[in-house]
């Protein structure tokens, strides 16, 4: 019987040693098939919100869509038309250079001010969290909101505005939404005015990881406030600016919703951007491969600056 046990039990060691052998493989099979799984909502949530509405914007650009398509499911491939006709439009010239005035007049404005005021709050005083909540708020508003507030604030005849320029003297009837000229000017404006508190709050972060014994000694070296910021603070801060400025572009050069609220690409289109004339072909004139054109234009230059701000990352971290 003890013999019958042993000869059973021999062949034991061998089944171990081939179970510690496959071990291995099956573990890292059942990490990739977790991993995976964590990945697959985000995967298939993006292909699905993002993938999809991507490929199928590109494929209506060429291709002659019209509402009747809705109903018919008919979409005729017309070439690269769609295409000439958005690039020989004058309009087009004319969106993509206020998108460009808009862009840049923005960026700045935003970027300035909101440097400025994280220099500021990053010294400690009374009031100075309460205040930097405050600030906030033109953040937390919604868009569409800002844009009615401000075009009541902008009414030549009943505004806020003109209303104080007149109590204080300097006129007072500027036609700040009605005006070729000044019209682009109030959006940038605005724009400015929204952006501040997300560029205040980045940069301020960025301040924050700046260490206070560079300052301490630089102010012992007899450097001056503004020296120090210029040749110690503003290096340290290159990788927040770099993206604050990139993040900003990206929210900026598709806006559309602050530009309808305030003057619907007004008076005789000098507001008209790509982001606004993006919504005129497609859901004003129906012209939907117009509209598509349009879009994957704006999809380029976002895409662009994506490229960028992820390479510039990349560099800052090696």
């Amino acid at each position: 019987m003890s013999t019958t046990t042993a000869s059973a039990a021999a062949p034991l060691p061998q089944t171990s040693t081939a179970q510690k052998k496959v071990s291995p493989a099956r573990n890292r099979r059942r990490r990739k098939l977790t991993q995976w799984g964590f990945i697959a909502p985000a995967v298939i949530f993006m292909v699905l919100f993002f993938g999809y509405p991507l490929v199928r914007n590109v494929v209506m650009s060429f291709q002659d869509y019209s509402p009747s398509t809705f109903f018919t499911g008919k979409a005729p491939f017309n070439g690269t038309a769609n295409w000439s006709d958005v690039f020989k439009d004058e309009l087009f010239g004319k969106a993509l250079w206020h998108t460009i005035v808009f862009t840049i007049g923005s960026l700045i404005g935003q970027f300035c001010i909101g440097l400025g005021l994280a220099v500021f709050f990053s010294r400690r005083f009374p009031l100075n969290g309460l205040l930097r909540s405050l600030i906030l708020l033109p953040w937390l508003v919604p868009m569409v909101v800002s844009g009615v507030v401000w075009r009541r604030v902008f009414d030549q005849d009943t505004g806020v505005l003109n209303s104080f320029l007149a109590t204080v003297g300097f006129g007072g009837h500027t036609p700040w939404l009605t005006s070729t000229s000044m019209a682009l000017v109030s959006v940038i404006l605005v724009n400015i005015w929204i952006g501040i508190p997300f560029n205040m709050v980045i940069l301020y972060g960025g301040l924050q990881e700046v260490p206070k014994e560079l300052h301490e000694a630089a102010s012992l070296d007899g450097a001056s406030a503004w020296r120090t910021f210029r040749s110690v603070t503003l290096p340290l801060l290159k990788p927040v600016i770099t993206v604050v400025l990139v993040l900003g572009f990206m929210s900026t050069v598709k806006i559309l919703d602050l530009v309808l609220a305030l003057t619907d690409g007004g008076p005789a289109d000098s507001t008209q951007t790509l982001g606004t004339l993006t919504y005129q072909n497609s859901f004003v004139q129906l012209d939907f491969g117009a509209g598509a054109v349009v879009g994957n234009i704006l999809i380029l230059i976002s895409a662009v600056f994506a490229v960028f701000y992820l390479r510039a990352n990349r560099n800052e971290g090696k």
